[in-house]
C-alpha cells in the first residue's frame, strides 16, 4: 500500500507499513503517519468516469444494459483527498454520493489490449463521484453536474494490482454511519481490462490518470454536515464531510 504525502514543503510518494511511511524517492527516509499531510493519492491529468456499469444498478433504475461503456470526464480541479471537505454548491439543491472503485494508471499508454491491461495499472483506490443531481437532470450533458471543485474525492491510499482483485470486492457507501450502497465489483458490466482497452483506444492515458469504474445501486442525497464514506474490501475507507 502506498500514498502521496506532504512533509513541510516536500511532496512524495511513500510505502505504508504499520503506521510508518517510507519515502519511495530512493532516500529511504521514514516518517510517522501523524507527521504527514495525506494528499490525494494521484495527481491526474483527467478523470475518466463510467456511467451505468453495475448490473444491479441498471436493474434498480430500469435501464437497459449498455452495449459499450458510457463515458464522461471530470476535471483534475475536482480532486480532493481523504478527510478533505466536499463543498455544496450554492446553485444546486440536490447533491448525491456515488461510491466507485478507481483505477490509477501507472504508465503512459494508448491502444492497450485487454490481455495487457494490468501492465499499465499502478493500483486501485476508492472514489466518490459526487454529483449535483438536479443540474444533471436539467442539463443536456453532465459536465456541470460532475465538475464542481471537491466533487472527486479519491483515496486514501493505492493498493497495488498484486494485492487486490478488482473482480470480487465488496463496495459500500455510508452516510453518517448508515449503509446506503452495498454491492460487489463482480456485478460490473464492463470489467477493468475491458475499460482500459476501450478508453485507451479513444485517448492517451497518462501516469496518474484515474478511471472511475461506475457506481452500484443505492445512490442518494448528501446534505451539509453529512459525513460520507466509501469503503472497498481490500482497499480501505475514503471519508469526507460535506460543508
Amino acid at each position: 500500500m502506498f500514498g502521496r504525502f506532504k512533509y513541510m514543503d516536500d511532496l512524495f510518494y511513500g510505502e505504508i507499513n504499520n503506521g510508518i511511511v517510507t519515502s519511495r524517492d530512493g532516500d529511504g527516509k521514514t516518517y510517522e503517519m501523524e507527521e504527514l499531510e495525506v494528499l490525494p493519492p494521484s495527481n491526474p491529468s483527467k478523470i475518466v468516469c463510467v456511467g451505468l456499469n453495475y448490473h444491479d444498478h441498471a436493474t434498480e433504475v430500469g435501464m437497459k444494459v449498455p452495449d459499450e461503456p458510457v463515458l464522461f470526464i471530470k476535471p483534475p480541479s475536482a480532486v480532493i483527498g481523504h478527510g478533505d471537505k466536499i463543498m455544496y454548491p450554492r446553485c444546486s439543491h440536490r447533491v448525491d454520493y456515488e461510491a466507485e472503485l478507481a483505477v490509477i494508471i501507472g504508465k503512459r499508454c494508448k491502444n492497450i489490449e485487454y490481455e495487457r491491461a494490468c501492465d499499465v495499472i499502478a493500483g486501485f483506490t476508492c472514489f466518490n463521484d459526487v454529483t449535483a443531481r438536479d443540474l444533471q437532470s436539467r442539463d443536456v450533458q453532465w459536465t456541470r453536474a460532475k465538475s464542481f471543485d471537491t466533487f472527486a474525492p479519491v483515496g486514501p491510499f493505492i493498493i497495488p494490482t498484486s494485492d487486490f482483485d478488482p473482480d470480487n470486492a465488496f463496495i459500500k457507501a455510508r452516510v453518517n454511519g448508515e449503509v446506503k450502497q452495498d454491492s460487489n465489483t463482480s456485478n460490473l458490466i464492463f470489467d477493468v481490462p475491458y475499460l482500459i482497452e476501450f478508453i485507451s483506444g479513444i485517448m492517451t492515458l497518462e501516469v496518474g490518470d484515474i478511471i472511475a469504474t461506475g457506481t452500484p445501486p443505492g445512490i442518494g442525497e448528501l446534505n451539509p454536515g453529512d459525513t460520507v464514506e466509501v469503503e472497498i474490501e481490500g482497499i480501505g475507507t475514503l471519508r469526507n464531510e460535506v460543508v
